[in-house]
């Protein structure tokens, strides 16, 4: 009995939902299992398309029947023996079904000409020079009974990676398999392989044993018939066909008559008709409860690769943050042309006259032209270096990224190798000054908000707000720790903690070193963006696909 209508579209949009969500679904081109993967994905899409889709929507379409076998088996022969024409292009030459051909009643060819099962396939009316693996002829004899379709694919073992492909989604896409071999052939491997494939499917199953030799018929039939018990296929269909002289293309109708029959009989009886198309249905679509996780785990394989690449990346720009938060704490910036500026500043006298200037324009002469000048070079050397630090660490960074990237198998290799991923990018020394130039600015309005000016000493005493944020620099950045020697001048914290009071100094220092590490941990995000881009363009699936694959199969069963 066909599905009821309304029941039959629920089926079909579970089915359209869980072919998008494979379908969007992308892979890394190296990334582990990435081909495996995409094989799936293009398997169960070919098949929703050319079969499932097709048949819930039109449950009473004729039964698809493959002829399937190894290579020179005599599948177009019996195809064209059946249809009593020749339908499909025999001969020594190997492989001579290049195109799929699709042979029916002409009650039926309505059914297949357009769209439907197999709509994946272009319509042709014969083979031809520009035909191939991607077309389908679609050809109608009256020798074929009403309702069966015969389908004569490319040969899946075919030495040609196109025809194995398509043969592949023949098989698919019908209902019900006749499965060609030779008794000089039956117990090859290949033969095998497919039989084993028809199993493992459920597939409704008739097996012909052709070009068997007369004299030899008992023992080869007796052979194949306890092979084929001993492998489970024991009750199975089965037909024997005599090496005889084939004329035009076709055998003798003598050789094919019982098959004929068989055929003959399912077209009559409706009831048993539909059961096989039934089960293959069923068959197929309990088969997505396996093969759908396992591609979801596929995903989720990706997945967890891409987190490991993420991984590398935010291990690498963590670890730079804080090689920069220890280098500005220790005191280790407080060297070279930073202390050579910090000594001037102080061994001149200019930090105390400008931290004591109790009216303005008090100082005049040289001594004030000068003071702004060397308060000027130490907050540019201040700033270079934090600079400095600040692109090195990312330098190196960009180098650790790269570095783990190249271990990770051929895909991480691959994405190591992108221009410019192994350095710093060009604009961090531009943003990076901008960066810190915003910081020092916002450390003396901090000072300016929070510091002396709430203190009595600024009733009676003037300070400069931008010496004062350098006093603090020095000391955030470690400056008057033991390891650090230098020449004379003041402690920066004992100055520090005279001028704003203990806890207004720590409230300023822990909201400047906040703000700091945040400043840069901004230009390393902008810095990490690069990495994102390449992961997306690398065509790993995000964390949500796996999920949505789940959720797709939950609704197929719901709807069933």
């Amino acid at each position: 009995m066909p599905l009821p209508d309304e029941a039959a579209e629920v089926l079909a949009a579970a089915l359209g939902s869980l072919k998008e969500t494979i379908a969007g679904l992308r892979f890394g081109a190296n990334a582990p299992g990435a081909q495996e993967a995409a094989k799936a994905r293009e398997e169960i899409i070919a098949q929703l398309d050319n079969y499932v889709v097709p048949r819930v929507r039109m449950s009473t379409a004729p039964a698809l029947v493959v002829v399937a076998g190894s290579t020179g088996a005599g599948k177009s022969t019996l195809v064209n023996s059946l249809a009593g024409a020749r339908v499909s292009a025999t001969g020594v030459r190997r492989p001579t079904t290049g195109t799929p051909v699709l042979a029916c009643h002409p009650y039926d060819r309505g059914r297949f000409d357009q769209g439907g099962l197999l709509g994946g396939l272009t319509r042709v009316e014969a083979p031809g020079p520009d035909t191939g693996p991607g077309d389908l002829v679609v050809a109608a004899s009256e020798r074929l009974p009403q309702g069966i379709a015969l389908l004569d694919s490319p040969d899946i073992d075919s030495v040609r990676e196109t025809h194995h492909d398509v043969a592949q989604r023949m098989l698919d896409a019908a209902d019900l398999w006749i499965f060609v071999t030779t008794a000089a052939r039956y117990a090859d491997a290949p033969a095998w392989r497919l039989l084993r494939m028809a199993k493992e499917r459920g597939a409704r199953l008739a097996i012909v044993l052709s070009r068997v030799p007369p004299r030899a018929r008992e023992v080869v039939v007796k052979h194949f018939v306890r092979m084929l018990t001993e492998y489970g296929l024991g009750e199975a269909d089965r037909f024997v066909i005599s090496e005889c002289a084939v004329e035009d293309g076709r055998l003798p109708e003598a050789e094919i008559a019982e098959l004929r029959m068989w055929l003959t009989g399912l077209s009559v009886d409706e009831e048993r008709r539909e059961q096989a198309v039934r089960a293959m249905l069923g068959t197929v679509l309990d088969s997505f409860r396996t093969r759908v996780p396992a591609l979801a785990r596929h995903v989720e394989a990706q997945v967890a690769f891409r987190a490991g690449l993420r991984a590398d990346v935010d291990d690498a720009y963590s670890g730079a943050l804080a090689e920069i938060d220890e280098v500005t704490r220790n005191g280790a910036l407080m060297r070279g042309e930073v202390l050579a500026r910090w000594q001037d500043f102080t061994g001149s006298g200019d930090l105390v006259r400008t931290l004591s200037m109790r009216k303005p324009g008090r100082f005049g002469g040289k001594a004030a032209r000068q003071a702004p000048e060397r308060q000027r070079a130490l907050k540019s050397a201040l700033r270079a270096g934090l600079e400095a630090v600040v692109i090195s660490s990312a330098q190196r960074a960009a180098e650790g990224v790269a570095a783990r990237w190249a271990v990770r198998g051929p895909h991480g290799e691959r994405l190591a190798a992108t221009p410019g991923l192994g350095d710093a990018t060009d604009d961090l020394a531009r943003r990076t000054g901008r960066a810190i130039t915003a910081w020092q600015d916002h450390l003396v309005a901090m000072i300016r908000k929070e510091g002396v000016t709430k203190r009595t000493v600024a009733k009676t005493t003037s300070f400069d707000e931008e010496s004062l944020g350098l006093v603090f620099t020095v000391g955030l950045l470690g400056y008057g720790m033991p390891e650090i020697e230098g020449g004379p001048g003041p402690m920066p914290q004992r100055l520090l903690r005279a001028l704003l009071g203990a806890e207004s100094l720590r409230n300023i220092s822990v909201k400047a070193r906040n703000d700091l590490r945040a400043r840069i941990n901004t230009l390393f995000d902008e810095e990490t963006l690069r990495y994102a881009r390449a992961l997306d363009g690398a065509g790993i699936p995000d964390e949500t696909a796996a999920s949505r694959l789940y959720q797709a199969t939950y609704n197929l069963e719901a709807a069933r």
